[in-house]
């Protein structure tokens, strides 16, 4: 960083982050002396920016409060982050905002870029491919995402209007741990207070959200994600199913994540090393069991069926059936 320009623009960026920056701090920063930090603030407040000294020990540079910086400076891996991040945010339906607005934050980002890095951007925008479809999700509202979000930093109640799968409506106070984006959607968990358990709610299913007075303190254990998993693993569906698969951890998630099967290693038999791979029961739940046996197919390694009983019918069957297509000339 050799240019005094390139310095200045580096210390209003660093003013930009937030809180009050000691000079030795900036001065370390930017590789020069104390004194050469003061007349680079002299020199931002002479092109009119608020920069604030602050006296006492802990004292040093701020920006004013409130204050806006105009025009967007970006570097070129800065540049190249953002219009990533949105455009992957867009495939995998984990923006929170419609495709209209996804798309022209992309062109504004684009109308200030210098045109030759606006071009060397597009051309790899232009060749990036994706193994997967376009996430078709709906978004949750923006207003009601950073409502919760605002009421889980500060363990506040919030009042949500919700609708379920079915499309019934109800009122509820949460106490939200934490908002979780898991496989192309957007949830928060946390406490009903009505009923005294946790839930996890789709965040675009709820209509509207209202901070109310009080606070809460959030309970110890898990963090949001795994309460998410584990929700999912829990949830209420037609068939329970549970195995015992001989194997690793890792073999067994490589198949059966957190978010659909729970697991639990069993002990040792005796006599058994100890070291040695071992049996895990594994429970989920499914509405369908149809793709349940190609993932036991798949993991080949040794089972157990312990129910339900269609389900070893379901293996059997698809057994027969790969045997006899081995066996065709």
């Amino acid at each position: 960083m050799s240019r005094p320009t390139a310095r200045v623009l580096t210390l209003l960026e660093l003013l930009q982050s937030g809180g009050t920056r000691t000079v030795a701090e900036l001065a370390d920063r930017l590789g020069v002396e104390g004194r050469t930090v003061r007349r680079y603030v002299d020199q931002l407040i002479d092109l009119d920016v608020p920069v604030e000294s602050v006296r006492g020990r802990y004292g040093g540079y701020r920006l004013a409060p409130g204050y806006r910086l105009p025009p967007l400076m970006l570097s070129d891996d800065e540049a190249l982050a953002v219009l990533l991040g949105l455009v992957a945010g867009r495939r995998a339906g984990l923006s929170t905002t419609q495709r209209t607005a996804n798309e022209t934050a992309s062109a504004k980002v684009r109308r200030v870029l210098p045109k030759h890095l606006a071009r060397r951007l597009d051309t790899l925008l232009e060749s990036l491919a994706f193994t997967e479809q376009p996430g078709q999700f709906e978004a949750p509202d923006t207003g009601v995402l950073l409502t919760v979000a605002d009421a889980v930093r500060h363990r506040r109640p919030v009042s949500i209007r919700y609708a379920d799968r079915d499309g019934r409506r109800s009122e509820r106070t949460l106490h939200a741990y934490g908002i979780v984006a898991h496989a192309g959607r957007w949830y928060v968990t946390g406490k009903d207070a009505r009923i005294g358990e946790d839930r996890t709610f789709r965040l675009d299913r709820i209509a509207d959200a209202r901070t109310l007075p009080g606070s809460f303190e959030a309970p110890s254990g898990p963090g949001p994600a795994q309460r998410v998993l584990t929700a999912f693993a829990t949830a209420e569906y037609r068939y329970e199913v549970t195995l015992r698969i001989h194997g690793t951890v890792e073999q067994i998630r490589a198949h059966l994540p957190a978010g659909i099967a729970s697991l639990e290693e069993l002990e040792p038999a005796a006599g058994q090393d100890q070291a040695a791979e071992r049996w895990h029961r594994v429970e989920l739940r499914a509405e369908r069991l149809d793709w349940v046996p190609p993932v036991l197919a798949s993991l080949d390694r040794p089972f157990v069926i312990e129910r339900p009983d269609e389900l070893r019918d379901l293996v059997a069957a698809l057994a027969d059936r790969l045997a006899s297509s081995a066996r065709q000339a």
